[in-house]
């Protein structure tokens, strides 16, 4: 049952067919529509989760689609357990967020008034502006504030809904009004809390092919929203859309009814270097359950404290996570580099990987401005030298 489990959730996610979304900026949004957000990575050892998880799943990803898309206002930015893009059709269900932020407040976005005033009159009366406009207003002689409270009060804006991004170049981001960024046809009324709950419920259905409750509610904290998901997928039992699986081997899943008989392929011998918040990783629990993959972030952790590395890749051979790439790119070297590559599942041949995990390596390489390779260490340790040459023999 796990195997098929896993090779529903693969499959879902866009892991098992390369061409499950097609091609150019079509598939982009294609894709973001179907797995329901992209989550926003602030750190940049290798080229940026959002972009990579893209990347990933279209052959032909190019970074500047994702942005093509915001300004054509198909794209949207804002908050689903995280900093994420999403897709415009589902922007009234970011409005409970919103509007509890703008009611309660938030010790996050704590700005002062008088600030925030400041900052939406500018953008109303002079258009779209970055935080770094500010800096530059708050350098002027006479200025009564710095740039960090203006910076804090867009944030606080943008949070609360009063602003939109409306442009992105790299990190730097241009705000403007909902108003003059939100498109006319789009549905502005706030979701009940139970189609919030629905709505939750079916992008993880629709992203996974089957759910727990406790990945619906993946930092979405409150007693009302979980018995709201309860209540949504009882709904659908009796409807018979999904089906409850027991076992004693992982807790109760609610799977779509349809994908219970589907033949997916299991043959795929593809290695994928996914990112650390990559949609299919990034609920832990759910990879150590099903993919027996015990998998942390350590970039967040003292040095002495981290086991395999600053920012390592999860390595997925087929349907296996057979290890972890701890990478770093230095652009302008133009070397990427494999600090320390840890093939951690017994019995995972080289002979059956090492093809495509060159091929895999090197394409990376290239979606980050790389045009060189170095393999630094690789555990088992008699695995160093022959990736290394297979890297020089191939280059």
């Amino acid at each position: 049952m796990k195997q098929q489990l896993r090779l529903i959730t693969l499959e879902r996610q866009g892991l098992i067919n390369a061409e499950s979304f097609g091609t150019g900026k079509d598939a982009v949004l294609l894709a973001l529509e179907h797995l329901g957000y992209l989550q926003i990575d602030t750190l940049s050892v290798v080229e940026r989760a959002h972009h990579h998880t893209l990347w990933t799943r279209i052959a032909d990803y190019k970074a500047e689609y994702l942005d093509d898309l915001v300004k054509e206002r198909k794209v949207f930015e804002h908050w689903f357990h995280a900093a994420s893009y999403l897709p415009m059709k589902d922007f009234r269900f970011t409005l409970p967020k919103m509007l509890e932020i703008k009611q309660n407040g938030s010790k996050y976005y704590n700005a002062d008034e008088k600030v925030i005033r400041y900052v939406m009159d500018t953008i109303r009366n002079e258009g779209p502006k970055r935080a770094i406009d500010f800096e530059n207003e708050a350098k002027k002689p006479g200025s009564w504030w710095n740039w960090k409270p203006a910076k804090l009060a867009l944030e606080r804006l943008f949070i609360q809904g009063d602003l939109m991004i409306c442009e992105r170049n790299g990190m730097q981001k241009k705000y403007d009004l909902t108003e003059r960024v939100l498109p006319a046809s789009v549905d502005t009324s706030a979701p009940s809390p139970l189609e919030f709950a629905e709505y939750l419920v079916k992008t993880y259905l629709r992203a996974y092919g089957f759910t727990t409750v406790k990945q619906v509610t993946h930092l979405k904290k409150g007693v009302v929203l979980r018995k709201n998901v309860e209540e949504v997928l009882h709904s659908m039992l009796k409807e018979n859309t999904v089906q409850r699986l027991e076992s004693k081997e992982f807790p109760n899943v609610f799977i779509q009814s349809n994908l219970l008989d589907k033949p997916i392929q299991d043959n795929d011998l593809s290695v994928r270097l996914l990112s650390p918040f990559d949609n299919a990783i990034i609920h832990r629990d759910r990879v150590t359950q099903f993919f027996g993959f015990d998998y942390r972030l350590e970039c967040y952790l003292p040095k002495e404290k981290r086991q395999y590395g600053y920012f390592c890749l999860p390595v997925l051979f087929g349907n296996v996570f057979i290890g972890r790439a701890d990478c770093k790119a230095h652009r302008k070297e133009k070397l990427f580099e494999i600090i320390h590559l840890h093939i951690e599942k017994e019995g995972a041949n080289i002979e059956l990987w090492e093809t495509s995990f060159i091929k895999e390596v090197k394409n990376f390489a290239v979606f980050n401005g790389c045009s060189s390779i170095v393999v630094q260490q690789v555990t088992p340790s008699k695995l160093t030298a022959r990736l290394n040459r297979l890297l020089q023999k191939n280059s």
